[in-house]
């Protein structure tokens, strides 16, 4: 009984404890020393598609020349996400925005340059001249994601910035759990032609040279439970024996009782 108890847990300790080395984010696997490398950013410019909201400024040496192209905005409001929302400009199923004055804009599959651009020229075509040093701005109305599964505060956020990468998102989210799977955490992205899935390993450096670390508006990330949730054996060499010893007590009270009847 005492050879089985031994093995038992020593056994139990190899497959339920998780190793430290699954926990840690962006280890350097193929290089063992301390140097540091450049990772190159594989990023690319965002392309708007319908759904997204988009949030113009027009400014000019006289703002008066300029307010009937700007949405009306309560003040303060256009900090706010609830203010980008309404106030913002929403690319509909033809890829067309709306601005006061200047009428609907064809802006699906462009960058975010690219409709500045496109919107400075009708301004200066139509409207103005060059003297009259018109300024526009061109933003997302936020950076708008999903996460679930082993996470510690899962939903839907938005981040106002014009970048983020998916260690941003985890970070502001609550972190993944002990319990979570950082080596299969699965992208769902959304594209002209449908949605595609990849899973990043973000327990290792070369996750920063994938495409997929940062991350687009209404990507949807899901983080996969580790097996030894499921287990219920402990995430800790603690806690699995705490669980053997108890299991091992259950076992052998129920044999005596059963000899004894």
């Amino acid at each position: 009984m005492k050879k089985i108890f031994f093995i038992a847990i020593i056994a139990s300790l190899f497959v339920s404890c998780i190793p430290n080395k699954d926990l840690i984010y962006l280890q350097n696997k193929d290089n063992k020393t301390n140097s540091i490398e450049v990772a190159q950013e594989a990023s690319k410019p965002y392309r708007v598609q319908t759904n997204d909201i988009i949030s113009i400024s027009i400014k000019s040496l006289d703002q008066k020349l300029v307010e009937m192209f700007n949405p009306s905005q309560s003040v303060g409001q256009e900090t706010t996400q609830e203010g980008l929302y309404f106030s913002g400009f929403t690319v509909n199923d033809h890829g067309n925005i709306r601005v006061p004055v200047l009428g609907e804009i064809n802006v699906l599959g462009y960058t975010l340059d690219e409709i500045r651009l496109k919107v400075e020229k009708q301004l200066l075509d139509d409207y103005f001249k060059v003297e009259a040093n018109i300024f526009v701005t061109v933003k997302l109305a936020g950076l708008r994601y999903t996460i679930n599964g082993e996470i510690g505060s899962p939903g839907t956020n938005v981040l106002f910035q014009d970048k983020v990468t998916i260690m941003e998102a985890i970070a502001n989210s609550g972190d993944i759990t002990i319990t979570g799977n950082r080596k299969d955490v699965q992208i769902i992205r959304k594209f002209p032609h449908g949605f595609e899935s990849y899973s990043l390993d973000l327990t290792d450096a070369k996750a920063m040279n994938s495409p997929y670390f940062y991350i687009q508006p209404n990507d949807y990330i899901v983080v996969k439970p580790l097996k030894q949730k499921s287990w219920g054996t402990g995430t800790t060499g603690f806690q699995t024996v705490t669980t053997i010893i108890s299991a091992l007590s259950i076992v052998t009270t129920a044999l005596l009782l059963s000899k004894n009847l």
